[in-house]
């Protein structure tokens, strides 16, 4: 048989990778082992393990592609918004639109996977943990680029507004998914925008 090319084994390793994103959103990581993924693919355990090599590391590369692809739908449509209130009301609008449109099909990645390893160690946990302090920076960036502005109250402050920006996110993808709140997302939008000094526009 002739040998694949380095091209084709890297494009069956992305859509393997970008399945095993939508199971684990809806089963968790832990939910994502060599043998339900291998099943669910219709693969064999031994093409799969050497894709990955254990399972650890096809978890560590699951969480990784769910993380640009979070990065995709929300912060590479908004990069070019200017610095400041601007873009961060921007983000809160692709922030709702991401959750909307189920990016992921078990809702937000990064929150089950936030629940999954808070109280666990190892590479995973710091994956995660490493996420969502990336994305708490750039919230925080932008919002001492609005307090410096004026645009937000001189006494605020900026890493109060990233995590009240996340946790409201978390939980209305919670409300939306476990509780059937069909306004939620509504209703977070409206708390973010609070959060952020701007009027309720729904």
């Amino acid at each position: 048989m002739p040998r694949r090319s380095a091209a084709d084994v890297a494009d069956s390793r992305t859509a393997t990778v970008e399945a095993a994103v939508d199971l684990a959103s809806i089963e968790g990581l832990e939910g994502i082992t060599i043998g339900r993924l291998a099943s669910e693919l219709g693969m064999s355990k031994s093409g799969l393990i050497g894709r990955f090599g254990d399972k650890e590391s096809m978890q560590r590369a699951v969480l990784a592609a769910a993380i640009e692809r979070f990065t995709d739908a929300v912060w590479r449509r908004v990069q070019d918004v200017e610095p400041g209130l601007p873009r961060l009301e921007a983000i809160v609008d692709a922030w709702i639109v991401h959750l909307r449109e189920d990016t992921f099909p078990g809702g937000c990645f990064v929150t089950t996977a936030s629940v999954e390893y808070d109280a666990r160690d190892g590479a995973l946990h710091d994956d995660v943990a490493a996420a969502v302090r990336l994305w708490l920076g750039v919230l925080e960036a932008d919002a001492r680029v609005a307090r410096d502005a004026r645009s937000l109250p001189t006494d605020r402050d900026p890493a109060d507004v990233a995590l009240e920006l996340h946790a409201l996110a978390s939980g209305g993808s919670v409300a939306g998914r476990l509780l059937g709140d069909r306004d939620a997302l509504d209703r977070v939008r409206a708390a973010m925008r609070r959060a952020l000094g701007l009027p309720d526009d729904r």
